[in-house]
């Protein structure tokens, strides 16, 4: 009994430290690796081994783990120290100071929820276009902040309305709208609530154990709807229009009807997928979108195919299209296949718990009271950075960059860093003397000592800026270079070549299968930072366009929807307690099918033309001759 005790604790100690068994294990494990056989591949092999099982196990935090090449590139003679360490900040580190600086504008000042609750206000409160509703606003916020964040400024408001619904949800709402909008005549009144009083008092007196039904038939007077109805005229209508077969299965659930789980459900999971469906549409959106864009660019020097616009152009449609089917499939597992009926915008057929819904999302917009001066400025910063994304190089006309002599000097990173830095200095009082409104000075009463306060602090800064992403990014731009500079890349290339007489789809298809399903395990960044030095070797071997390959799985790593730990959103969606693990897998399930489809049709269409798939492009052929040299 004591050795088997003994066995216990010894293997609950094992467990307990199991990250630092695995941290100190893996190195010395795989050491016999570069020690045997002391060429630069392997060296570099194994920094990618250790960086990546670090990476995929989180045994340390992935920031962390990203720092692992800057110590061991220099050991093994790969890299200099001086050249890994120019890895770790890059344009697009710049490119996310800039856009953070604005995300922490927006929030200080509050425009995400006005746009939010503006959003939402005109879908209506009718379950399907509420779910609609949110899901377009979370899509908006979600192209300029990152995921996490937008899914933790919208879930409130949504558990607001949601919580709106449940306590003014006694009866289901269909049934109410029924009985409001044709009444029966008095003889079936009469006859109904006979069989109701007899079918209560017979439940009564068996002593089920059903107690709110018998505290229901002894309710006050003031709950009836005709007292003068009879000699048991104190006896509620609303009491016995509740059917029993609407109760949830759990006892003493905080949801009415099930058909009100239903509805928290479908919201809550609709919000976490917007947010990574949003995501796609900028370079900005994800970490993983950022990450993608500097490894190209820097293998792929020559390219210059993507920037905002080219991204933007051919990543909306696949937005658009995921968010439509998203939400039909949401709505037909949680909500039915009867769209009429939860997506009517007539006033006639609203419920008394919907109309009390709507009023409630009035009162929190009311609260933020008239538009102010900061939320203003905010505005104008946003939409400027978007036009001069756009208008920096669109492709088919020439871009302000073309006023300048030297060319290539400015990339989007400029555009975002000047307008950041702008935000530091802009003074978030009127300037001008005019009569300032209630929420104009509540807005800015801390900074009363202050008159030049400006938009955002060093502070507000911080407490948005990802530096775990900027490291992590640096990491995976670190490995890329050692690979390239190792030869490793082209030795993997040549244990690809037996995969040459795939076809381009079938190669894309197989690559957006494998990260999808490996993103669902580990965390997205990691996933693509390993993945894409690979990729790009494999197009480069079968002669393929690398965007053919690298497009599509830049996107499908962002698709981990169908586990808690598959993303931050998803584990904020999921303490809020209204979805349980089996609902994400199976309505994840389908958006990771949806999303994989939507993504193969897009490259397979209009992405050709847009980035000259059908061929294998110059700019590859010379990045392939450099890495073989």
């Amino acid at each position: 009994m004591w050795l088997k005790s003994d066995r216990m604790d010894v293997l609950g100690k094992v467990w307990t430290a199991r990250k630092l068994i695995l941290v100190v294990l893996i190195p010395l494990s795989l050491l016999p690796l570069p020690l045997i056989h002391p060429t630069s591949e392997a060296s570099c092999a194994y920094v990618l081994i250790v960086t990546a099982v670090y990476w995929v196990s989180e045994a340390v935090p992935l920031g962390a783990a990203a720092l692992v090449p800057a110590f061991l590139y220099p050991l093994f003679g790969v890299l200099k120290s001086s050249e890994v360490a120019a890895e770790y900040c890059k344009d697009t580190t710049l490119l996310l100071i800039g856009v953070i600086c604005l995300a922490a504008s927006i929030e200080k000042w509050n425009l995400h929820k006005r746009i939010a609750l503006r959003m939402v206000m005109i879908a209506g409160a009718k379950p399907g276009m509420l779910v609609l509703g949110f899901m377009c606003c979370t899509v908006f916020l979600s192209m300029w902040l990152s995921n996490t964040s937008t899914t933790a400024m919208v879930m409130p408001i949504a558990e607001a309305v949601l919580q709106q619904l449940i306590s003014t949800g006694v009866a289901d709402a269909q049934e109410d709208s029924d009985t409001i909008e044709a009444p029966d005549d008095d003889s079936d009144k009469e006859e109904n609530l006979d069989k109701n009083q007899l079918e209560l008092l017979y439940r009564r007196q068996s002593s089920c154990g059903k107690q709110e039904l018998c505290t229901l038939s002894e309710e006050p007077d003031h709950l009836t709807q005709k007292p003068s109805q009879g000699p048991n005229g104190h006896l509620p209508q609303t009491a016995v229009s509740i059917p029993e077969p609407q109760r949830p299965a759990k006892k003493n659930s905080p949801y009415p009807t099930k058909r009100d789980h239903m509805i928290c459900k479908c919201l809550s999971l609709s919000i976490t997928y917007a947010a990574t469906i949003g995501g796609l549409i900028t370079i900005t959106g994800t970490s993983t979108n950022l990450i993608f864009a500097e490894q190209f660019n820097s293998r792929y020097p020559e390219a210059k195919v993507i920037n905002f616009g080219t991204w933007f152009i051919f990543s909306l449609p696949i937005s658009i299209i995921m968010l439509v089917l998203t939400w039909v499939w949401l709505h037909c597992l949680f909500l039915g296949c009867n769209f009429r009926e939860t997506c009517s915008l007539s006033k006639k057929r609203k419920t008394r718990r919907e109309e009390m819904s709507e009023r409630r999302i009035q009162e929190e917009y009311m609260k933020l009271g008239p538009i102010s001066y900061p939320e203003v400025v905010t505005g104008i910063f946003f939409i400027l950075m978007t036009l001069l994304w756009f208008t920096r190089e669109p492709g088919f006309v020439p871009g302000w960059t073309s006023l300048f002599e030297k060319k290539g000097y400015r990339t989007d990173a400029t555009v975002s860093v000047l307008l950041g830095f702008l935000l530091f200095l802009i003074p978030a009082r009127r300037p001008w003397p005019l009569a300032s409104t209630d929420k104009d000075e509540s807005s800015v009463k801390e900074q009363d000592s202050d008159p030049l306060a400006p938009m955002i602090t060093w502070k507000d800064f911080q407490k948005l800026m990802p530096w775990e992403i900027v490291i992590l990014v640096g990491g995976g731009y670190a490995l890329a270079a050692g690979c390239k500079v190792s030869g490793l890349s082209v030795w993997i290339g040549r244990q690809l070549e037996p995969m040459s007489g795939l076809p381009p789809w079938a190669v894309t298809l197989l690559a957006c299968l494998l990260v999808s399903t490996v993103t669902e395990f580990a965390s997205n960044p990691a996933t693509l930072t390993v993945f894409l030095p690979i990729l790009s070797t494999l197009s480069e071997t079968l002669k393929i366009n690398p965007l053919h390959t690298l497009i599509p799985s830049t996107m499908c790593v962002s698709f981990g929807v169908m586990l808690p730990v598959g993303n931050p959103p998803n584990a904020i969606v999921f303490s809020y307690g209204h979805v349980q693990i089996s609902d994400m897998v199976k309505a994840g399930f389908g958006v990771n099918l949806i999303g994989v489809l939507v993504v193969m049709l897009a490259i397979m269409t209009w992405g050709v033309p847009l980035f000259q798939l059908t061929e294998f492009p110059v700019w590859a052929i010379t990045s392939n001759v450099t890495n073989s040299l």
